[in-house]
């Protein structure tokens, strides 16, 4: 008798820990399971801000697969997924189709522009490691450039779309940086303006109560971020954003975090989508294709208020915990377990030692905040590799810091 085949397509938050709960569960003989992913390597979303503002770099931001995944239990395979095929219970790859048994999806969210002119053609967005490096070297460019041709003023104008999680993060690295690439390029740092662009009437995530945003944002003013609130982006242009009360910036660098989808491929298939994104059952499965499980943002999950909860890693970590149980007791006849959402809290960083966030219900703010940051980075890197993964990030990062002082000096 053959094994059932499990194929997991993406190696994101959801994708990466269905792997690796299925590797320390199963048997050898028990099932075939290949995990599909277009790099060869699973990076950290909640960090990229950090590589894209120039303050950390992305090797940091990046693991290896064969670094998580045991080969004698899950087969990888590098590729780019084509097309989804429920109805054959197949999956084109570039070079390959694979057939399943059971298919998990964890495909991740592309940019959503809301349909704003000129924004996906001028704007850069924070949501891969290619995009992070051309977003850090691009920044770096504006400087040079700007100390070739000091009349445009505008080389050093950064405007940011959205003021939500990732906005608000890079926006307080950002600022962060600009002190040192004004000294590496003699430049006035004054002369730098980062603006920050948001269309509801308050910045920073949602969901934060009113003090800690009032905190939140007065730490990013002092740091010289200016916010422009109630304002949306009515268009996108080479040279610079028009707002919604008309006001035109120039600005030779945009980034756009106004928002995310889920990947178009699901509705190609014929999924029943939402912004691209396809409700699940209690258990994670598609409710068209029970076979399919769906995690991270290419899922809706419903609250018990009958709200959708918001796509973020937490969500996505704890829905792979879910899919490799419910996988295995799909296998072994056993009663599937319901997903339940455990919300542990919401921290954000606002730049070098600064953060703000909430706890279930305790509100923490600054350099407490901050250290917790740092150590709710390290458990995730802890679930996925163990103690290994977070020594060798550590020695990296001390090599780059060591790097780093001996450039300034």
């Amino acid at each position: 008798m053959s094994k059932p085949k499990v194929v997991i397509l993406g190696a994101g938050y959801g994708g990466i820990v269905t792997a690796i709960r299925l590797q320390k569960q199963i048997r050898l003989d028990e099932m075939d399971v290949t995990l599909v992913n277009k790099h060869d390597y699973h990076y950290i979303t909640t960090h990229l801000h950090m590589p894209a503002a120039g303050t950390d770099h992305h090797e940091n931001a990046r693991v290896a697969i064969s670094e998580l995944i045991d080969e004698r239990k899950i087969h990888f395979v590098k590729s780019t997924v084509v097309e989804i095929l429920p109805e054959e219970k197949k999956v084109v790859l570039t070079e390959d189709v694979l057939s399943y048994d059971y298919l998990v999806v964890g495909l991740g969210s592309e940019t959503e522009t809301f349909g704003i002119p000129g924004l996906r053609e001028n704007a850069m967005s924070i949501h891969s490691i290619n995009s992070v490096r051309f977003i850090r070297q691009h920044i770096e460019y504006m400087f040079a450039k700007y100390k070739l041709d000091s009349k445009h003023k505008e080389y050093l104008t950064f405007v940011v779309g959205g003021a939500g999680f990732t906005g608000t993060e890079f926006v307080g690295e950002l600022a962060d940086q600009i002190p040192v690439l004004s000294r590496t390029y003699d430049v006035d740092p004054d002369l730098v303006q980062i603006i920050n662009v948001e269309a509801s009437p308050t910045a920073l995530p949602p969901g934060l109560p009113n003090d800690l945003v009032e905190y939140g944002m007065e730490v990013m003013r002092r740091k010289g971020v200016q916010y422009k609130l109630s304002t949306p982006i009515k268009s996108c242009a080479p040279d610079g954003v028009l707002l919604g009360d008309g006001q035109f910036i120039r600005s030779g660098t945009v980034i756009w975090s106004g928002g995310v989808r889920g990947n178009s491929l699901l509705q190609q298939a014929g999924f029943d989508v939402q912004r691209g994104r396809v409700k699940v059952d209690d258990y994670l499965r598609s409710l068209q294709y029970p076979d399919v499980f769906i995690t991270g943002d290419c899922s809706i999950v419903m609250s018990p208020e009958g709200t959708p909860y918001p796509a973020n890693a937490q969500i996505a970590v704890q829905q792979g915990y879910n899919t490799a149980r419910n996988l295995i007791c799909t296998l072994r006849g056993k009663p599937l377990r319901p997903f339940a959402y455990d919300y542990k809290g919401t921290v954000a960083s606002l730049g070098r030692g600064e953060a703000i966030g909430i706890l279930k219900v305790k509100k923490v703010k600054g350099k407490f905040a901050a250290l917790l940051k740092k150590a709710i980075d390290g458990r995730y890197l802890y679930l996925i590799g163990g103690i290994p993964l977070i020594w060798k990030k550590m020695i990296f990062k001390q090599k780059i810091a060591a790097r780093n002082h001996h450039v300034r000096n």
